[in-house]
């Protein structure tokens, strides 16, 4: 196939695809490292200072900070004004005079990846003249080294498909099929298709990509379950899930088995499409097939239940036991949760040994911090019930401060881990020593557990209770009937009071007056 052949073929999508099925979410979702305190007040003097606007304000508050910062906290400033997801797009333009001053310190080392992430911008802003500089200074440097050239391309490849630009990608595309075109190394054209691959899958365009897979195999390149991965993800994020069962099945025929990563791709895709049935399905044949379940798997699943959701939005009469949480879902909300929980998802998440019994929730969204927490507590239950095992001297909740949190410091997870530890009257306090820790003595919990019935005990103290209200009600309508019927639904509210101020004895004695009274 030639090189025009292989760009018009990248550039057109079948008709039978123009409009997919629901509007695609977010193609890719990145989590960005938390600025830095002297990054976040460098980026606000420039703010402050109208630096963006100001070249001779920029420069002077840019060569300050350089100057008084050390390496990791000048790169970390310039890689937050690189991400696409930057808190501070209005400074994007001085991205490159702040990348100039850097390279000028003793401590710099030229970074393709940095590089590319600066040329990708640059591209987006139309600065093209800057870009080509980099460029050509990045080619010159790599050129006698094939491998890092191509690399090169793969990450700048990337970073076009992180801006969302067409014509950066598809320009950077063609210098890496020129250059591989022309190289022997199987090494060079694996990771070129790798890169192509990911770029078109993260621009919307999965059909395209698949098609090079069919270009792999014609190279004698057999396709990676990463490449099957990005097509299957790709079409499961358009909602094009015909096409993705279509691409899992094709995978699974050339001899890649199901793995945790693929089958939380997959359930993610159900899930941003609504289909919780399908999610339920999935999610038992994950079990089925013996795929162990992971947090992303919660945090995919959960994120999903609308009900679970709404509960933590004010953090106010949240279910404290996974029973009261199983009453309040239905249908296939609570099948998922049902599927979840059988899974060995919490044990994973558990450190157990005599001096300390630990649950880090690093890594979880709300709903799934909320949900590994009510079955953590179930848990304790149950080893402290048991003989044989040990009571840890101490126990610690890990639940982070924040550093990684929209705003850093603020943890909604920590504030999630505190409310319910005051709605389960839990003795477990913030730790003197790490504020991102939750902590108590092992036998303190212990006694506290034995003071709480189980579900199964609550139920059965409620069941007299139960009895009072069925054969109150039989008596009272046996009553209405005879001499008033009217008075059936007054007789029933009049009940409620009775039960609730636990004066039954009364009913029997109460007489019911109406017209038709003896």
């Amino acid at each position: 196939m030639t090189m025009a052949a292989c760009l018009k073929v990248s550039l057109q999508l079948p008709c039978n695809h123009l409009q997919p099925p629901g509007p695609p979410p977010n193609p890719i979702v990145r989590v960005r490292c938390a600025l830095s305190k002297q990054g976040h007040r460098f980026l606000t003097s420039l703010s402050n200072n109208g630096a963006g606007d100001d070249t001779s304000v920029s420069n002077r508050l840019i060569r300050k900070f350089v100057q008084s910062s050390s390496k990791s906290i000048s790169l970390n400033a310039l890689s937050h004004l690189l991400s696409p997801q930057s808190s501070h797009p209005h400074l994007s333009s001085l991205a490159f005079p702040l990348y100039l001053k850097i390279s000028e310190a003793t401590w710099f080392d030229w970074n393709p990846k940095l590089v590319a992430d600066l040329i990708a911008l640059l591209d987006k802003r139309g600065q093209m003249d800057q870009a080509q500089i980099l460029m050509s200074d990045a080619v010159s440097k790599l050129q006698l080294q094939e491998r890092d050239l191509a690399l090169f391309y793969c990450n700048l490849i990337d970073s076009h498909s992180k801006h969302r630009s067409k014509p950066g990608l598809f320009n950077t595309y063609t210098r890496l099929q020129l250059l591989m075109s022309s190289s022997s190394s199987v090494y060079v054209k694996r990771r070129a298709f790798e890169a192509m691959m990911s770029g078109l899958c993260a621009m919307d365009l999965p059909f395209e990509a698949e098609n090079l897979m069919e270009e792999m195999r014609d190279l004698a390149l057999k396709p990676s379950v990463f490449e099957f991965r990005s097509v299957i993800y790709a079409y499961g994020r358009l909602g094009l899930l015909n096409d993705m069962t279509r691409c899992l099945n094709l995978m699974e025929s050339e001899g890649f088995g199901l793995d945790t990563v693929c089958s939380n791709m997959i359930l993610t895709s159900f899930g941003a499409h609504g289909e919780l049935s399908e999610m339920v399905l999935w999610l038992q044949r994950i079990r089925n097939s013996g795929v162990g379940l992971s947090i992303r798997t919660y945090n995919s699943a959960l994120k999903s239940c609308p009900t679970i959701t709404e509960l933590l939005q004010d953090l106010k009469g949240v279910p404290t036991t996974i029973q009261e949480l199983m009453d309040n879902l239905q249908g296939d909300e609570g099948l998922l949760v049902q599927e979840l929980i059988g899974s060995l998802v919490l044990e994973d998440t558990m450190e157990w040994n005599s001096l300390e019994g630990k649950l880090d929730l690093h890594g979880m969204h709300l709903g799934s911090a909320y949900l590994i927490m009510l079955q953590w507590r179930e848990e304790l239950r149950s080893r402290f019930k048991d003989g044989n095992c040990i009571v840890p001297a101490e126990i610690t909740v890990v639940c982070g401060m924040g550093k990684h949190s929209a705003v850093r410091g603020e943890s909604p997870m920590k504030r999630l881990v505190k409310q319910m530890m005051i709605w389960m009257k839990c003795p477990m306090r913030i730790d003197r020593n790490n504020v991102g820790c939750f902590v108590a003595k092992g036998r303190v919990l212990k006694d506290w557990l034995d003071k709480f019935p189980t579900a199964e005990q609550s139920k059965e103290a409620n069941l007299p209770n139960d009895l009072i209200v069925i054969s109150a009600l039989a008596y009272i309508s046996i009553r209405s009937f005879l001499f008033d019927v009217n008075h059936l639904n007054s007789a029933s509210e009049f009940l409620k009071h009775c039960i609730y101020l636990k004066s039954w004895p009364v009913i029997v004695n109460t007489p019911i007056s109406g017209p038709n009274v003896a």
